[in-house]
């Protein structure tokens, strides 16, 4: 159980924290307003806990944005959906570059809406120079096809002959996924999923072999720092030891 009024300690923030971002529709249910109401004000809960987490230290923070699965939601929705990053980025990159963060996505970017992909770009470039947390969003993104899409670009590497199939080790996948980029920060120290769920639906399959997890019924549009911070103080608690065991334990 974790005490209300314990501190978070800061030289053992997770530097990778992941999130799904779930509860959006439920939202607005609960308040009779339509769908689209729940994900403009999660867009805002973004924001919010962007600004936290860069405020507690955090490296990378990894948003799930939308799903390779998100095409089959209604077609108002999914336009509405591809809109967002337009808008948030239109309204908070000034501030994103004021905190010093560097925004980047990962997901199939080419197949989303030519406005959406300006919009991504756009944003990456603008934040480059940015030396602070990492946004990372994942859009149009999904963990198996992230994982087919690696294999089959070292696979092309194997058929071309530039790598010997013995040189495949979890190093060569690992830099294979979308999170290679990441560097010692690609595999999330935490992930926080929303709304009461306790799945991770299609996300970051190979990079969560060793995260611990963190549930919450919040609602997504409902998220706080406060809330971010029991779930730091709850990762704080756990003892992560990798398949390992502590030296008390083995003698």
């Amino acid at each position: 159980m974790v005490d209300n009024n314990q501190e978070i300690i800061m030289d053992r923030v997770p530097a990778h924290v992941a999130i799904i971002m779930d509860g959006n529709g439920r939202w607005a249910k609960k308040r009779f307003l339509p769908r689209i109401a729940g994900h403009k004000e999660g867009m805002e809960t973004v924001r919010k806990i962007t600004r936290a987490a860069n405020d507690l230290g955090v490296k990378v923070l990894t948003l799930y944005a939308f799903s390779t699965e998100n095409w089959k939601r209604p077609s108002k929705e999914v336009n509405y959906l591809m809109s967002l990053p337009v808008t948030f980025f239109n309204k908070f990159v000034p501030e994103l570059i004021a905190q010093n963060v560097r925004v980047n996505v990962m997901g199939y970017i080419d197949q989303l809406p030519v406005k959406t992909q300006q919009a991504v770009k756009d944003a990456i470039a603008k934040t480059a120079n940015n030396t602070g947390m990492v946004l990372n969003f994942a859009l149009n993104y999904g963990g198996r096809a992230e994982i087919v899409s690696a294999v089959q670009n070292i696979a092309q590497k194997v058929a071309a002959k530039t790598m010997d199939v013995t040189d495949i080790d979890e190093q060569v996948v690992s830099q294979a996924l979308m999170t290679g980029s990441l560097g010692q920060y690609a595999d999330p120290d935490l992930l926080i999923r929303t709304s009461g769920e306790e799945r991770i639906s299609n996300f970051l399959l190979w990079q969560l072999a060793y995260s611990e997890m963190v549930f919450t019924d919040v609602l997504w549009p409902d998220y706080s720092a406060e809330d971010l911070k029991y779930a730091i103080i709850k990762y704080q608690q756990r003892d992560r030891r990798f398949g390992g065991v502590q030296e008390k334990e083995s003698e």
